[in-house]
């Protein structure tokens, strides 16, 4: 008998890989993505923004086109040397050389860039944005083969009704009336991109790598005024050079305007259209997973849940196919997305009951073939299903149905959320409510391919079944309409054991950047260029000068004393924006402001020395 040759990708963590080689370290495998393990220091990253219909429609003001990357290349400064005493060995300096500039990452619509055609039409520029940027990144192999970069995805959930921004299932509307299930604050207003803040990867010590994107939807919050009730997100990354694998920490918090958001990473394909993207695409998946031959690896550590309406996603995939098993050609009427996505939020109930069978698929496949019918309630697992909805194109649905939201994707889909239950256990999924939840990290290998092969999509009749390609795959957080604000905070790491040892060396620098992912806009001082008014903050900001994307106070920053960039001579102190030699000085003798009384002198930073 032939070897069953499966194909693993381990994602975010380890490797995606089919049985030819051994390329991994295990046996059997090789990858299927660039960058197996996440371990190269080197790291590809980008960022991308969608509204709600998976589009631009508006660029948030100065914030230029919503897609940016993160992609640098290490260069040795200084060789390696042996340590004095010591049997190991100093690795020698490194200096972080960017691939992607400012300037790139603020292209916006109408800026001309390599490969730009539609600079007016801020959709169309997104997408020639992305591939411009992922030839920047991008990582050529041995092989011959390309990949580009890890996906940061957020999503805003508003929809403006008033609009006509987003088509019903592909097919342009004009404006309706508002809608309890589409939240919106004001028309005109509701649907923008947040601000996205970067800290470009740099060395925060000599052998850390550590970089960020962060910001809010909030645009006109004034935070200067304290406001702290403001949505908010940001993604931390983080890797000892030469050591383990990149650490991602991520925070999701919802406002009362911005109620409905979303924060993924990703592994998209590096070509082609990915799960709800009817675009070509870029991204790290260099051989695209085909049911039932992958697996997933993924060690997640979730700490904040994001409240009863968080659907957090263990694992979401996505693809498209037509009705007729026809792959995706871009025709948005006819294409469908197919997102299969496991929720492991304890309170996320199942909608699937023998009296809801709308929200039930019409069969179940167990692991070893058997297929059940819904009706058949002695062995049909109901609460496996926490809900099932069907695309909005499809032409022989068997009653009772319901039809996906035909507004949130670009073109008809179809959405399979599962739930922990005893059936998902032979595929490597919780089995019961709570595993993997706050409280309780693990690292999970999951037979993604298995389980996406038995998993019910709909299909014409007396087509040729389709062969089933997921080229996105995800994990994080949909924080679903809530009446009051909520925080999801989760890290994906390498392993147990290595995520241990980064929590146990956590520097002081660590400590504080932690601090900074639960106070918005201590962090968002950090990039005052983009928010000047940031640096006039009640009673926490160091001043309301904004020198090299800081705040400071030029009055009393030697650095920085009167003007950004001028550097007081050692010795000196910054005295009401002049920099004076405090030892001598009898205005300011030993410090600013201490003046010497009338008939004496100053020496030695003190007043009538003797």
């Amino acid at each position: 008998m032939e070897k069953k040759s499966w194909l693993c990708t381990i994602l975010l963590l380890a490797s995606a890989c089919f049985a030819s080689g051994a390329a991994t370290g295990r046996e059997g495998y090789v990858s299927a993505v660039g960058d197996p393990g996440m371990r190269r220091d080197e790291l590809r990253l980008a960022l991308e923004s969608w509204n709600f219909c998976n589009e631009v429609g508006r660029e948030a003001p100065s914030m230029g086109s919503p897609r940016v990357a993160d992609c640098f290349d290490l260069k040795q400064i200084s060789p390696a040397s042996p340590v004095a005493d010591d049997d190991e060995c100093n690795e020698g300096a490194y200096e972080v050389i960017h691939r992607v500039t400012e300037h790139d990452n603020e292209l916006g619509v109408g800026d001309p860039f390599p490969g730009a055609k539609n600079l007016d039409n801020v959709d169309l520029y997104a997408a020639e944005k992305e591939i411009y940027l992922g030839n920047k990144c991008e990582v050529k192999e041995e092989d011959n083969s390309t990949w580009q970069y890890w996906m940061i995805m957020l999503k805003n959930g508003n929809m403006d009704t008033s609009a006509s921004l987003c088509p019903r299932d592909g097919v342009p509307v004009d404006p309706f009336p508002p809608e309890q299930r589409f939240p919106c604050f004001a028309p005109g207003k509701c649907m923008n991109h947040p601000l996205v803040l970067h800290n470009y990867t740099s060395f925060a010590d000599d052998d850390l790598l550590r970089g960020s994107f962060f910001g809010t939807w909030d645009i006109d919050a004034d935070l200067a005024e304290g406001t702290y009730n403001i949505s908010y997100y940001s993604v931390t990354w983080e890797k000892e050079l030469h050591e383990g694998g990149w650490e991602f920490h991520h925070v999701l918090k919802t406002s009362k305007k911005y109620p409905w958001l979303m924060l993924y990473l990703r592994s998209d394909a590096t070509e082609g259209y990915s799960g709800g993207y009817h675009y070509p695409t870029r991204g790290m998946t260099k051989n695209v997973p085909e049911s039932p031959n992958f697996k997933v690896r993924v060690r997640l550590d979730i700490k904040k849940g994001g409240g009863p309406k968080s659907q957090f996603y263990l694992m979401d995939m996505g693809s498209c196919w037509k009705n007729n098993g026809d792959p995706c050609d871009g025709n948005v009427t006819s294409d469908v997305t197919r997102y299969s996505e496991m929720i492991i939020n304890p309170e996320t109930q199942a909608w699937c009951k023998p009296d809801q069978l709308n929200n039930c698929p019409p069969y179940h496949t167990f692991a070893n073939g058997t297929r059940v019918h819904r009706t058949d309630t002695s062995r049909y697992p109901y609460g496996a299903y926490h809900m099932y909805c069907c695309p909005g194109n499809a032409e022989h649905l068997e009653e009772p149905f319901n039809i996906c939201d035909q507004y949130s994707n670009p073109q008809p889909q179809e959405i399979l959320q599962i739930v922990p239950h005893p059936v998902w256990g032979e595929y490597g999924y919780p089995t019961k409510k709570g595993e993997g939840w706050v409280g309780d990290p693990r690292t999970w290998e999951l037979d993604v391919g298995g389980m996406s092969n038995n998993l019910y999509f709909y299909q014409d009749p007396g087509t040729t079944p389709v062969k089933r390609w997921w080229p996105s795959l995800d994990v994080g957080t949909e924080i679903y309409i809530s009446n009051e604000d909520q925080v999801a905070e989760w890290i994906v790491t390498t392993s147990v054991a290595e995520a241990s040892d980064l929590r146990d060396e956590m520097s002081k620098e660590r400590i504080m950047n932690r601090f900074a992912m639960y106070n918005p806009r201590a962090l968002i001082m950090t990039i005052c260029d983009k928010l000047p008014k940031i640096c006039h903050a009640k009673g926490s900001s160091p001043g309301h000068d904004c020198c090299k994307k800081r705040c400071v106070d030029a009055k009393t920053d030697t650095l920085n004393c009167g003007e950004c960039g001028k550097k007081c001579h050692y010795g000196q102190a910054c005295c009401g924006g002049k920099c004076v030699n405090v030892m001598y000085d009898h205005k300011n003798c030993g410090g600013c402001k201490k003046k010497c009384k009338k008939g004496s002198f100053c020496k030695y930073g003190m007043c009538s020395y003797a």
